[in-house]
């Protein structure tokens, strides 16, 4: 099992560095495209849709489409207790990373999470998107507030 949980580590490592490298490989898209699209969309949901396009680049590796993580290696994001009641807690672990054992909903995991590779309007609109994904109870992150939390 110990070895499983270091190649799913390495494994999630090395999927997070080339996302973070390649500069995506999406079609790419005018000014006037997103105009469009952005035209009919509240400011939340811009913010949610540019923070899944993180999660899905820089997250998903670990901690999965579904957001239930890997059990004993990378915990979920789904009704995530860790994080209830105090977003910015959810936000320094995406820019200054986390070590050392925590409990999510009742299970231990102790995986080194390195400071994602994210600016800080991406850390704002992917926290964002994931306290309103996956069950969670909603809630919006400034980057003024991804600033406060930055070490």
């Amino acid at each position: 099992m110990k070895a499983l949980t270091n190649y799913l580590i390495l494994f999630c490592a090395l999927a997070c560095l080339l996302a973070a490298c390649s500069g995506g490989g999406e079609n790419k898209k005018t000014a006037d495209d997103f105009k469009a699209k952005s035209s009919d969309m509240s400011p939340l949901e811009l913010k949610m849709a540019e923070g899944k396009k993180v999660y899905d680049k820089t997250c998903l590796a670990c901690h999965q489409a579904n957001g239930n993580g890997v059990d004993g290696a990378f915990p979920p994001l789904t009704k995530s207790d860790f994080f209830a009641g105090d977003k910015l807690k959810l936000v320094s672990n995406i820019v200054n990373g986390i070590k050392g054992e925590i409990t999510v909903n009742g299970k231990k995991y102790n995986t080194e999470m390195p400071k994602q590779p994210v600016s800080d309007e991406e850390a704002a609109n992917v926290a964002t998107y994931v306290l309103n994904s996956f069950g969670n109870s909603g809630g919006e992150v400034t980057v003024e507030e991804v600033l406060s939390v930055k070490k």
